[in-house]
């Protein structure tokens, strides 16, 4: 988080303290983000003196993150009922609704096969799989019309997700506000922001995992762009919810600091050193979760630092203080997929076991494409934990009490 940030947010004046929802992306494992949710809106439901309405007004989101924020954003304006309905959708999820891999049957049991029908397939489309499964399960589940809705109505005041463009290099941010006119973008070296109305598009680039899924186009500055995950390059990813207004933010992860070493810590496996499955779990958690806790931790800073001033010192600097609750998984979410990985569709878990990727620290890999009930039931049970054990938190970040 810069301190250009910092001032240009702070020097804007809004009618009402702000909250914001930042999600972060992790494809599958974004189930946990649901549970944290409707543990959070359980809470306020059974607090008399809380409201019913939506409670934020700003949303943010990347990757999986994105379709989350996007989906709540189209069913803002029935209030708490939106969460609910935000698991209902996760629940009714499977891995065939999200993607599909092109391997022949006759190949999956050999590996040299599976990896040149897999060379094949990414050489003809730019990824190793098709996603368009998932354009039309987002097509049916979320309500673009209801954003506007929402907007128009003040239950919310933006919608905004992230894409990182492979034709520039530059991370995108794309803000949905009642108008353009009262949308101030910003642009700093390698990321940018600008108003658009959002659309499936948008979502398909933010969720298009590196190599997985194959790049979408959107128009940006008059001219077509390729963009892919929205985490590729996010190195602020507090910055957009705080451009946006908001004063209170509350973002909820996937990730874990440090991963459960799923691939073996004796004497034999340090030996033959990490297998393929460990690498690309280490190359997936990389590109997903490693700015996220560095961004929190630098605006915590800067708030402590204005809260020690003096009341007349503070008042009179451009800096305002954002608090930041971050929530995230407090068991490993690699171990836990790998009590599920035999409920991979059948063509994804040959083609992954013939490549070796399964073996070791494979539940991280596995994790991401694991769109299955009991790994999306167990995400959500161990969210709605989580979130209870920091209710007092929760209830002061939302409510401002």
């Amino acid at each position: 988080m810069s301190l250009d940030t910092i001032i240009h947010a702070g020097l804007r004046q809004y009618d009402r303290p702000t909250v914001g929802l930042v999600l972060m992306g992790g494809g599958a494992r974004t189930a946990y983000q649901v549970g944290v949710l409707r543990a959070l809106a359980g809470m306020l439901q059974a607090r008399a003196d809380a409201p019913r309405g939506f409670p934020f007004q700003v949303l943010v989101g990347t990757s999986a993150g994105a379709i989350n924020a996007a989906f709540l954003a189209s069913r803002a304006m029935q209030g708490l009922q939106a969460f609910e309905q935000l698991a209902q959708f996760w629940r009714r999820l499977r891995s065939s609704d999200v993607f599909d891999l092109n391997v022949p049957t006759w190949v999956r049991f050999s590996r040299i096969a599976v990896a040149l029908s897999l060379s094949r397939h990414a050489q003809a489309n730019g990824a190793m799989m098709d996603n368009a499964p998932l354009r039309e399960t987002l097509r049916k589940g979320i309500l673009l019309d209801g954003i506007g809705d929402a907007l128009r109505s003040n239950t919310i005041d933006a919608l905004a997700v992230t894409g990182s463009s492979y034709t520039s290099g530059v991370h995108w941010t794309f803000c949905h506000t009642a108008s353009r006119g009262e949308f101030h973008g910003w642009s700093r070296p390698g990321r940018r922001a600008e108003y658009q109305p959002l659309t499936i598009d948008h979502l398909m680039a933010s969720s298009a995992i590196p190599f997985l899924f194959p790049a979408t186009a959107l128009q940006v500055d008059g001219r077509n762009e390729f963009f892919g995950d929205g985490s590729m390059r996010q190195v602020t990813p507090l910055s957009p919810a705080m451009h946006l207004g908001a004063r209170r933010i509350l973002v909820v992860g996937v990730g874990q600091p440090e991963r459960s070493g799923l691939g073996g810590t004796g004497s034999r496996a340090q030996a033959r050193g990490p297998t393929l499955g460990s690498m690309a779990g280490h190359v997936m958690a990389s590109v997903f979760h490693d700015t996220l806790q560095a961004d929190v931790e630098q605006t915590a800073r800067v708030t402590q630092t204005i809260n020690r001033l003096p009341a007349a010192a503070a008042s009179a600097l451009p800096f305002k203080a954002v608090d930041v609750l971050a929530v995230a998984p407090t068991q490993s979410l690699d171990a836990l997929a790998q009590k599920f990985t035999s409920e991979l569709p059948a063509a994804i878990r040959h083609a992954m076991g013939a490549l070796g990727v399964l073996k070791g620290s494979g539940g991280t890999l596995a994790s991401y494409l694991l769109f299955e009930p009991r790994f999306v039931q167990s995400l959500m049970a161990l969210g709605e934990h989580d979130a209870l054990a920091l209710k007092d938190e929760l209830l002061e970040l939302v409510l401002g009490a």
